[in-house]
Order: C-alpha cells, then sequence, then structure tokens
C-alpha cells in the first residue's frame, strides 16, 4: 500500500509539473512575443522614418518603402530575440513573484533547479526560432529589401565604389578542381540587382604572378545549370614569352659579354562575341560582398570564409561573423537565465516597472559588449570562437552569480 501511495504520489507531482511547465510556457511566451512586436514596431517606424528621404529617388515610392520596412522586419526580429527573451521572461516572472504565486510556487518544493529547467525548456524552443529566423527568413527578407530598393531606384549595387568590384579566384586545370595553374583579378563597373555584371575586366596570371591574359566583355551572365559565366562581346588579349636567338646581341647597356638568346613577348588579340569561362566566384559569394555579415546566414559566411582562405584573404570578420551566427541563439538561454533572479525580488511598490527597466539596460548592455568584442576581437586578432562567445559566456557567469546571491538570501 505504501509503495502504491508514493507511485501515486511521484504521479502527481509529474503532473502538476506539467501543468506548471504548460503555464510558465504560455505566460512566457505571451510577454515575449509582446515585447518583441513593441520592439519590432518601434524600430520600424524609425527605418520608415529614414526611409522617407529617399522617397522619390529613381521609381522608389512609398509602397515601395513599406515593402522594403517589412522585408527587413526578420533581420530586426532576429536582432532583437535575445533582449526581447530578457525582458518577457523578466515581465512574466516579477508578476508572479508581484502576485506571490513564485513563493508558493517555493512552497510546493519547486527548487531553483527545477525553475531554471523550465525556463530552459522553454528558452531551446525560443533559440530554435531564432535559428531558423537567422539562418533562413532574415537573409532573404534582407536581399529582397536591397533588391526591391535598387531595382526601384534603378541603381547598380557596385556603384559605391569608384572602381568597381573587385574579387579573386585561382585558375585551375580542370575548372573547379585539379591542380592551382594560376590565379585570376575580375574587375566589374557594374554589378546589376538580377546577378548581370557589366563592364567585366579578367586579368589572369600564372604562378609567378606574370600576366598571361586580359580579357574584356560588356557583360557576363551566369548560367547556373553549367556553373560558368557567359561573357558577351569579349576582346581577349594573351601575353607569351618565346626565345628569339640573337648572335652577337649585347648583354647589357655597357656592351660587356655577349648572349645569345633572348625572350619577347608575344601578344595575341580576338574577338568573340560570346564566351565561357569557369570560376569558383558565384553571383552569391559576389553578392555576399556587399552584405552585412550580421544579416547573413551561417552557411553563407562559410562559404566566403572558404572563399577567402583558399585565395590566401583576410577572413578574419568572417569567421567571428560565422561563430557569431551559431552562438547567437544559444543567447536567448543566457538571457532567460538573467530573468531568473528576478523572481526571487520581492518588490511590492513599483517593483515590475523597475525590473524591466534593469532588463533593458542588461539587454542593451550585451548588444554593445557583443559588437565590442567583434570589433576588438578583429583589432587583436583574437580567435574568431573565443570572440564570439565571450560575451555569452560573460553574462552567463553573471547570472549564475545572481542566482547564487538569491540563493543565499
Amino acid at each position: 500500500m505504501g509503495s502504491d501511495q508514493t507511485a501515486l504520489l511521484t504521479q502527481k507531482k509529474a503532473d502538476d509539473m506539467k501543468i506548471l511547465q504548460r503555464y510558465f510556457a504560455i505566460e512566457i511566451t505571451q510577454a515575449v512575443l509582446f515585447v518583441l512586436a513593441s520592439f519590432l514596431a518601434f524600430f520600424s517606424i524609425f527605418e520608415l522614418q529614414s526611409e522617407m528621404q529617399v522617397v522619390g529617388r529613381g521609381g522608389y515610392h512609398l509602397p515601395h518603402a513599406f515593402l522594403y520596412v517589412l522585408l527587413k522586419m526578420p533581420s530586426n526580429a532576429y536582432l532583437l530575440m535575445p533582449i526581447a527573451a530578457l525582458i518577457g521572461t523578466i515581465f512574466a516572472l516579477a508578476q508572479f513573484a508581484s502576485r506571490s504565486e513564485f513563493t508558493i510556487m517555493r512552497a510546493s518544493s519547486m527548487s531553483t533547479l527545477m525553475a531554471g529547467t523550465m525556463l530552459a525548456k522553454i528558452g531551446f524552443f525560443i533559440a530554435i526560432a531564432t535559428l531558423v529566423l537567422g539562418e533562413f527568413i532574415a537573409p532573404l527578407g534582407a536581399k529582397f529589401a536591397e533588391t526591391l530598393k535598387l531595382k526601384a531606384e534603378g541603381s547598380a549595387i557596385s556603384q559605391e565604389f569608384r572602381s568597381g568590384l573587385w574579387a579573386k579566384d585561382l585558375i585551375k586545370d580542370s575548372g573547379l578542381n585539379g591542380a592551382v595553374i594560376g590565379s585570376r583579378f575580375i574587375n566589374v563597373a557594374k554589378y546589376l540587382p538580377d546577378g548581370q555584371l557589366q563592364g567585366v575586366k579578367l586579368y589572369e596570371f600564372d604562378r609567378e604572378f606574370r600576366l598571361t591574359g586580359l580579357i574584356l566583355a560588356a557583360r557576363a551572365d551566369y548560367q547556373e545549370t553549367a556553373k560558368t559565366w557567359r561573357l558577351s562581346e569579349v576582346t581577349e588579349t594573351h601575353f607569351s614569352n618565346a626565345p628569339m636567338a640573337t648572335r652577337g646581341a649585347p648583354a647589357n647597356l655597357f656592351g660587356s659579354g655577349k648572349i645569345t638568346n633572348l625572350t619577347v613577348p608575344i601578344v595575341s588579340t580576338k574577338n568573340t562575341v560570346i564566351k565561357d569561362f569557369v570560376s569558383e566566384i558565384t553571383p552569391g559569394i559576389l553578392s555576399v560582398m556587399f552584405a552585412d555579415p550580421d544579416k547573413m546566414s551561417a552557411y553563407d559566411l562559410w562559404l566566403y570564409t572558404k572563399h577567402l582562405v583558399d585565395n590566401k584573404q583576410d577572413s578574419k570578420r568572417y569567421q567571428i561573423a560565422f561563430w557569431k551566427k551559431i552562438i547567437y541563439p544559444f543567447a536567448v538561454l543566457v538571457m532567460m537565465a538573467l530573468a531568473l533572479p528576478f523572481a526571487y525580488l520581492h518588490y511590492r511598490s513599483g517593483g515590475v516597472s523597475l525590473k524591466i527597466f534593469t532588463g533593458i539596460m542588461i539587454g542593451v548592455s550585451f548588444v554593445l559588449l557583443d559588437s565590442l568584442f567583434s570589433h576588438v576581437g578583429i583589432l587583436n586578432t583574437w580567435p574568431a570562437f573565443v570572440t564570439a562567445v565571450a560575451p555569452s559566456a560573460l553574462f552567463l557567469m553573471m547570472a549564475t552569480s545572481a542566482l547564487w546571491w538569491v540563493e543565499r538570501r
């Protein structure tokens, strides 16, 4: 009989925890969504006000501005999610504390570990939503927003560069594979929103960095199925060195000594209507050059970082952005852990508003510190992973210390 009662009590406790978990999830999720919607509305008003300054430029009108701001909302939501999770959780827990619900929960044998576990379960789903938002929805929204704006204005993506867009890739003997036989520098006068290149110049070098070819083309279109660029109205100039026998020619300006062989450059030029060339550079990689790394997906950052490393270019900024993109969703869990100590503070008068204000200050501090570490990490060449994880680790230590302090009290 005793074992049956114990089993019944255990089952009842498990059922009570499920009810409590559901109650926590509903209250915190509603609060987080409310805070997130409020911040998005606030940011969208300022963003729309900023867009009003360019309305009327080309074909860019008010409906375009509204759509532009709407498409940028997922990016803003991704950036604001940890702060919304912090403030929303603080608000929900402060409500529990002000109504003495949290005290009753603790009196009913709910430990700090159990409360933290319930918050972690809720935070896990919010973190997954943040990951999906930042990896798929936000980058697409930002890309469509910029494309919409450029097309409406009739502008090119690369117009901000005086000498056009520059990129570098490797020349391999089997297209995208095989041994490296040289390098290629690509200069583009205009990069249009639809991916077309205009005013293309290709400078090709051998492994000793001797110029072997110059290709000029009026435009280039990427052939997705063939993974090649199709050049139109092409002028090709090839440079090669050939030996020339010259008996009795002076070896130097002073006439000392004789040589029997010299190498002279041979230049050949031809014009073609269409020419295809293989390059590891795609429209996706080109668009990355104009995108804010913090608004790119982790996959695009990984591809572009690999391209930079393969071409021996500096990739530090993109490595840090990649690790920040991986770690950022877990910042939601850290922020919710920071919110838990607020449930143990029993302010009766003005307590909720004070806690929310404190939460806003903590959230702003996290965003500023996250940005600061990124810049300092680049300047001091810190490891990318350490630079990205340091702010979250610091705030996690703060959350642990705060929980230890309230537990002792």
